[in-house]
């Protein structure tokens, strides 16, 4: 803890705070977003339909609008989306507390949505910018401060909805608001690059911006070869809980493994990520760190396809090892594989936007690889149904090893033809065409 306290002091302020923030955020919010659903079911009485349309609205209204909130923060500068992001959370959460009639939990699940759209790409492009030539390292950090926030969010938040789930987002919104005053206060003023020149020129229009960056083909090449991260570091949310219960049952043990889950997901990064990072830095060029990372997520599923093959006890010690073991080792590798990714992954979109519209190709990253976490969920919870239906349980596994080697596979592509790398110094990027 104190070699990462001094790793952390090393940065400029605006980083050290960029990085407390991220932290907080994740705190405030995965402290009651795991609550939300059974609040609006049971608390509430809502039908699951409503339910699944409240939280599907703050899902749309996030990836939805990245590519806006990135937009904004490029040409009105990262510090007032980071802000405005956060006082919306502020009045989203304290709502989602407060009322009980449909429009205005659909108003408060766009607003918690529209939040993460303008703060997100405007936090990781003010990094980018301000870590400089140790951006690698800076978002290594970055990340244990993340996964740090998600693992003791739930925790908070289990024992304040024991007491009240409007204590839960009223405590939230409160943890925002601070937020929002410590960065009007603490945190410096950072413009882009492109609203500086905008101030001495007419610049482009949004449109023209957006078509550029959508002709840049290695940047779009990239985005989709990453898609398969997503889904496969997802499955620890979704398919993985699912293993566990379904051979675990929903009593107690089911519940402390999936709990199990999330801590060695969260305990890995947040004690490992910085030395697998210099680790690989010091070995391996960007692309070859990325090819490896996907790698070693699409293997993070060999324990559960091996695990297929053994015969299901009907009780005892044996089944609970069974339930246990192979989906908290596929969780403990998908950590590693996503520390070694996740740095250069960062590094990568900048440098493929060569260091023009850092927020707006952030903003439209994240916008297609939740187009894609969002497909690649829907082919996952088919592929399970039908390993049930068939009596096929190895299916989904092998379904998930084959996606993470084939985007190993194509980021390998990628990187032995150049395109990883960034454009030539005298043709910026297309998006500036």
């Amino acid at each position: 803890m104190k070699g990462l306290l001094t790793q952390v002091r090393s940065y400029e302020r605006s980083v050290q705070l960029l990085m407390v923030n991220q932290f907080t955020i994740n705190l405030g919010f995965y402290m009651l977003m795991p609550y939300l659903a059974a609040h609006l079911s049971g608390t509430l009485g809502l039908a699951g339909w409503i339910v699944g349309l409240v939280l599907g609205v703050r899902n749309f209204s996030q990836q939805g609008m990245f590519l806006v909130g990135g937009t904004l923060a490029d040409r009105l500068g990262y510090k007032p989306m980071i802000v405005a992001g956060c006082v919306l959370r502020t009045l989203g959460f304290a709502t989602l507390g407060m009322v009980d009639s449909l429009p205005a939990l659909l108003a408060a699940s766009a607003a918690t949505g529209l939040a993460g759209a303008l703060f997100n790409p405007a936090v990781r492009a003010y990094l980018a910018a301000d870590a400089g030539e140790r951006r690698v390292e800076a978002f290594a950090l970055f990340n244990v401060f993340y996964q740090a926030g998600i693992l003791l969010g739930p925790l908070a938040g289990m024992v304040l909805t024991g007491v009240d789930f409007r204590i839960t987002c009223l405590v939230s919104a409160g943890i925002f608001a601070v937020l929002s005053v410590v960065q009007i206060r603490a945190l410096p003023a950072r413009r882009s690059e492109d609203a500086k020149r905008q101030d001495s020129d007419a610049g482009q229009s949004v449109l023209a911006q957006w078509r550029g960056i959508l002709a840049n083909r290695p940047f779009l090449l990239f985005s989709v070869a990453m898609i398969g991260s997503y889904v496969l570091s997802f499955q620890v949310y979704l398919a993985l809980p699912l293993e566990v219960r379904r051979l675990g049952g929903e009593g107690e043990f089911g519940t402390a493994a999936v709990a199990m889950l999330f801590a060695v997901s969260g305990l890995t990064t947040i004690l490992g990520q910085t030395r697998v990072t210099a680790w690989c830095k010091a070995r391996y060029e960007p692309g070859q760190a990325l090819v490896r990372g996907l790698a070693a997520m699409g293997l993070a599923f060999v324990p559960l396809l091996l695990a297929t093959a053994v015969p299901v006890p009907e009780s005892g010690i044996g089944l609970w090892l069974l339930a246990a073991v192979p989906p908290t080792l596929a969780a403990l590798l998908l950590a590693i594989g996503t520390m070694i990714a996740y740095p250069f992954e960062m590094d990568t979109i900048v440098r493929l936007s060569g260091d023009r519209l850092v927020a707006t190709h952030y903003g439209l990253y994240n916008t297609i690889c939740g187009v894609g976490i969002t497909v690649g969920n829907l082919g996952t919870g088919a592929a399970l149904d039908a390993a049930r239906a068939a009596g096929m349980p190895a299916l989904p596994w092998i379904a998930l090893i084959v996606l993470g080697l084939a985007c190993a596979a194509a980021l390998y592509g990628l990187h032995r033809t150049g395109r990883l790398a960034a454009p030539p110094a005298s043709e910026p990027l297309a998006a500036s065409v």
